[in-house]
Protein backbone atom coordinates (compact mmCIF):
# COMPACT_ATOMS: atom_id res chain seq x y z
CA UNK A 1 0.00 0.00 0.00
CA UNK A 2 1.25 3.11 -0.82
CA UNK A 3 0.80 5.93 1.78
CA UNK A 4 3.30 8.86 0.10
CA UNK A 5 2.33 9.61 -3.16
CA UNK A 6 3.67 11.76 -5.89
CA UNK A 7 2.01 14.83 -7.33
CA UNK A 8 3.86 17.30 -9.00
CA UNK A 9 7.30 16.42 -7.10
CA UNK A 10 5.67 17.16 -4.03
CA UNK A 11 4.93 13.88 -1.13
CA UNK A 12 1.10 13.95 0.28
CA UNK A 13 -0.38 12.62 3.20
CA UNK A 14 -2.09 9.61 3.37
CA UNK A 15 -4.85 11.41 5.13
CA UNK A 16 -7.42 8.84 6.08
CA UNK A 17 -4.47 6.42 6.96
CA UNK A 18 -3.23 9.16 9.26
CA UNK A 19 -5.95 9.61 11.45
CA UNK A 20 -6.78 5.61 11.47
CA UNK A 21 -2.91 5.47 13.21
CA UNK A 22 -3.78 8.69 15.29
CA UNK A 23 -7.08 6.37 16.47
CA UNK A 24 -5.38 3.26 16.99
CA UNK A 25 -2.24 5.00 18.79
CA UNK A 26 -4.64 6.70 21.48
CA UNK A 27 -6.95 3.73 21.76
CA UNK A 28 -3.53 2.25 23.28
CA UNK A 29 -2.21 4.97 24.55
CA UNK A 30 -5.70 4.89 26.88
CA UNK A 31 -5.51 0.95 27.30
CA UNK A 32 -1.51 1.31 28.48
CA UNK A 33 -2.65 4.26 30.94
CA UNK A 34 -5.98 2.54 32.31
CA UNK A 35 -3.67 -0.81 33.05
CA UNK A 36 -1.07 1.30 34.86
CA UNK A 37 -3.33 3.95 36.76
CA UNK A 38 -6.23 2.09 36.93
CA UNK A 39 -8.12 5.11 35.29
CA UNK A 40 -8.92 6.68 32.34
CA UNK A 41 -7.04 9.71 33.09
CA UNK A 42 -5.93 11.87 30.32
CA UNK A 43 -9.43 13.27 29.06
CA UNK A 44 -10.55 14.10 32.48
CA UNK A 45 -7.33 16.11 33.02
CA UNK A 46 -8.05 17.46 29.42
CA UNK A 47 -11.70 18.36 30.29
CA UNK A 48 -11.06 19.89 34.02
CA UNK A 49 -8.19 22.11 32.35
CA UNK A 50 -10.53 23.50 29.58
CA UNK A 51 -13.78 23.71 31.18
CA UNK A 52 -15.71 21.44 29.04
CA UNK A 53 -17.32 17.85 29.99
CA UNK A 54 -15.97 14.61 30.33
CA UNK A 55 -16.35 14.09 26.60
CA UNK A 56 -15.13 17.10 25.37
CA UNK A 57 -11.76 16.44 27.27
CA UNK A 58 -11.79 12.99 24.86
CA UNK A 59 -12.70 14.71 21.48
CA UNK A 60 -9.73 17.15 22.60
CA UNK A 61 -7.72 13.83 23.51
CA UNK A 62 -8.12 11.69 20.45
CA UNK A 63 -8.13 15.32 18.31
CA UNK A 64 -4.60 15.38 19.28
CA UNK A 65 -3.65 11.67 18.94
CA UNK A 66 -4.94 12.68 15.52
CA UNK A 67 -2.61 15.66 15.04
CA UNK A 68 0.48 14.15 16.09
CA UNK A 69 -0.30 11.12 13.76
CA UNK A 70 -1.17 13.95 11.11
CA UNK A 71 2.38 15.75 11.49
CA UNK A 72 4.24 12.04 11.46
CA UNK A 73 3.09 11.67 8.28
CA UNK A 74 5.00 14.84 7.65
CA UNK A 75 7.90 14.66 9.08
CA UNK A 76 8.46 10.76 9.21
CA UNK A 77 10.03 10.62 6.12
CA UNK A 78 12.98 13.01 7.53
CA UNK A 79 13.21 11.23 10.59
CA UNK A 80 16.16 7.84 10.48
CA UNK A 81 15.95 4.72 10.91
CA UNK A 82 13.27 1.92 10.34
CA UNK A 83 9.44 2.59 10.76
CA UNK A 84 9.08 1.40 14.30
CA UNK A 85 12.84 3.93 15.44
CA UNK A 86 11.19 6.96 13.26
CA UNK A 87 7.72 6.98 15.49
CA UNK A 88 9.57 6.11 18.83
CA UNK A 89 11.72 9.46 17.83
CA UNK A 90 8.81 11.66 16.82
CA UNK A 91 7.50 10.52 20.31
CA UNK A 92 9.75 10.94 22.80
CA UNK A 93 10.94 14.11 21.15
CA UNK A 94 6.82 15.50 21.72
CA UNK A 95 7.51 13.39 25.11
CA UNK A 96 9.98 15.63 26.20
CA UNK A 97 9.42 19.30 24.57
CA UNK A 98 5.52 19.45 24.47
CA UNK A 99 5.04 17.11 27.65
CA UNK A 100 7.71 17.13 30.19
CA UNK A 101 8.58 21.09 29.80
CA UNK A 102 5.64 22.78 28.48
CA UNK A 103 2.19 20.59 29.26
CA UNK A 104 3.06 18.87 32.33
CA UNK A 105 4.63 22.86 34.00
CA UNK A 106 1.53 24.07 32.77
CA UNK A 107 -0.77 21.97 34.70
CA UNK A 108 0.84 22.87 37.74
CA UNK A 109 3.29 19.02 37.70
CA UNK A 110 6.18 20.66 37.46
CA UNK A 111 8.84 19.48 34.89
CA UNK A 112 8.30 16.06 33.95
CA UNK A 113 5.23 15.78 35.65
CA UNK A 114 7.19 14.73 38.90
CA UNK A 115 5.08 16.84 41.56
CA UNK A 116 1.90 14.38 40.36
CA UNK A 117 4.14 11.56 41.54
CA UNK A 118 7.70 9.35 40.41
CA UNK A 119 6.10 7.35 38.62
CA UNK A 120 4.22 10.19 35.90
CA UNK A 121 6.85 10.73 33.98
CA UNK A 122 7.71 6.97 33.52
CA UNK A 123 4.25 5.67 32.71
CA UNK A 124 3.71 9.07 30.79
CA UNK A 125 6.60 8.02 28.62
CA UNK A 126 5.41 4.23 28.25
CA UNK A 127 2.17 5.69 26.72
CA UNK A 128 3.47 8.04 24.58
CA UNK A 129 6.08 5.42 22.72
CA UNK A 130 3.59 3.07 22.41
CA UNK A 131 1.64 5.14 20.76
CA UNK A 132 4.40 6.02 18.53
CA UNK A 133 4.99 2.38 17.70
CA UNK A 134 1.60 2.05 16.65
CA UNK A 135 1.33 4.65 14.70
CA UNK A 136 4.27 4.12 13.05
CA UNK A 137 2.92 0.61 12.40
CA UNK A 138 -0.50 1.76 10.91
CA UNK A 139 1.59 4.61 9.17
CA UNK A 140 4.63 3.23 7.88
CA UNK A 141 6.74 6.21 6.30
CA UNK A 142 9.49 3.86 4.55
CA UNK A 143 10.02 0.70 3.27
CA UNK A 144 13.61 -0.62 3.02
CA UNK A 145 14.77 -2.47 -0.41
CA UNK A 146 17.72 -3.02 -1.30
CA UNK A 147 19.49 -1.15 2.17
CA UNK A 148 18.48 2.18 1.03
CA UNK A 149 15.57 3.51 2.51
CA UNK A 150 12.40 4.51 0.18
CA UNK A 151 9.35 6.49 -0.01
CA UNK A 152 6.54 3.67 -0.13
Amino acid sequence: MTLLTTNKGTEMIKWKRAVLAGVLGTIVFDLIGMLLNGKWTTPAMLAAKLGVPFAGGVVAHYSNGILLAIIFAGVGPSLWGQNWLRGLTYMFIQEVFGVWLFLNPLLGMGIAGVKAGPMTPVISTVKHLAFGLIMAWVYPVVTTSGGAAQLE
